[in-house]
């Protein structure tokens, strides 16, 4: 049966090969981008479009609304794919970069889920996804600020699994290391910090973007029923074991 999936953050590296699974299994796919250029080749597949920002209400509640007039059961799945990094020592930030980033990762990420929620709730059953990082849950030199907001998801993420675990609802996160993506890029600014980088990772490598995008895919269709409140992390091993 064809299902209809809500992607926040839809122009980002990861959502568009995320989308391009989906619509490959036959689903609808609601994008939600701020830059309608990087997913021409998606909408021309069959992908439905929604230019806004995800920090905007009203804007996501359009997207969501579409989303669920788009699948023959309503919206069945929404995966969270917005981020925003600043990696510099708390005395070098700015109050407002500081703020940037909390608005950017989990401001956003809890209108999507109080907005994605409420109409899951509706059909009592859904599954929604949020991206967290490796940051979130193991102490990084400069990553304060970033630290704090998906820390902050993670908590969100249980917390929300726990309110709606009795409605059909399903949340988990995903929290990947370093990735070959365009915000990876601005970190692995040189070939020194890719080297001391890769160094930390137990496994010695950067996660490709699929790997991460295939995680999110399968969280959403085809995880267990009984699977909820849980991190998946996608990050060599960094967060778990010492090299």
């Amino acid at each position: 049966m064809s299902k209809s999936f809500l992607l926040v953050g839809g122009s980002s590296d990861i959502a568009r090969l995320l989308a391009a699974m989906l619509l490959d299994d036959g689903h609808t796919v609601t994008l939600l981008a701020r830059d309608a250029e990087r997913v021409e080749e998606l909408v021309m597949r069959g992908a439905e479009l929604v230019v806004g920002d995800a920090l905007d209400e009203a804007t996501v509640q359009s997207a969501v609304a579409h989303a669920s007039q788009q699948g023959e059961a309503g919206l069945s799945g929404m995966a969270h794919l917005v981020g925003s990094i600043a990696l510099r020592p708390p005395h070098a930030t700015k109050l407002a970069d500081f703020e940037s980033v909390i608005q950017t990762n989990l401001t956003s990420a809890f209108i999507a889920l109080k907005t994605s929620g409420k109409a899951m709730l509706k059909l009592g059953s859904g599954r929604m996804v949020f991206t967290s990082s490796v940051a979130g849950s193991y102490g990084l030199t400069n990553h304060e600020a970033i630290a704090a907001a998906k820390g902050g998801l993670e908590a969100m993420v249980r917390a929300a699994a726990s309110t709606y675990a009795g409605r059909g609802l399903r949340v988990n996160a995903v929290a990947p290391g370093l990735t070959e993506t365009r915000l990876g890029a601005t970190v692995l600014r040189s070939e020194a910090i890719r080297e001391a980088s890769v160094g930390m990772i137990p496994l010695k490598r950067i996660n490709e973007p699929e790997e991460i995008a295939q995680s999110i895919h399968w969280l959403l269709t085809s995880a267990p029923d009984n699977m909820t409140g849980q991190i998946l992390h996608l990050d060599g091993g960094m967060s778990a074991l010492r090299g």
